[in-house]
């Protein structure tokens, strides 16, 4: 027997093995996800303003050259996802509110800025088309873990803090 940095004792005695997280700890709420969505929509909104104004100074300190960076604008809510979810805390401003982060479910290792990205680049293509965020939300519905379609092509959960 030996004990997990999660507080539970695993039966694994094979040196190097690393246990499955165990449903309560894997499990995070729809309901909560949900809400923190609706809560980064801000900050993302906000967020968008803050890169707009700093890409117009841009372009007036280089004549109009740095104007080129507006492209960018309609990415941020994953250059706001990959930031935030790839960095130390794990989770958006959003899910810190709701006590959300986004794990790796075997290891419970943070996640890096790349996968951050891709993860949230699926999440928007998926909520984006409805048949697709549907089916994004019937394995939701239908998984214990309540992982979602985007997080097991990715091999990501996201789990209480």
């Amino acid at each position: 027997m030996t004990n997990s940095p999660y507080g539970y004792t695993t039966g694994v005695n094979a040196p190097g093995a690393v246990p499955p997280l165990p449903v309560p700890f894997v499990r995070a709420s729809l309901g909560g996800r949900t809400l923190a969505y609706v809560l980064d929509i801000a900050f993302i909104f906000g967020f968008s303003i803050l890169l707009s104004l700093a890409i117009t100074l841009i372009g007036l300190v280089t004549f109009g050259l740095g104007w080129s960076l507006f492209a960018i604008v309609p990415a941020s809510g994953i250059l706001y996802s990959a930031i935030t979810v790839g960095g130390a805390k794990q989770s958006t401003l959003g899910m810190r509110m709701m006590g959300l982060r986004v794990v790796a479910p075997e290891s419970g290792a943070r996640v890096d800025v790349l996968t951050a990205a891709v993860h949230a680049l699926l999440f928007y293509v998926a909520i984006s088309t409805f048949l697709l965020w549907c089916v994004d939300i019937l394995f939701g519905l239908m998984r214990a873990d309540r992982r979602l379609g985007h997080d097991l092509l990715l091999g990501l959960a996201v789990v209480r803090a």
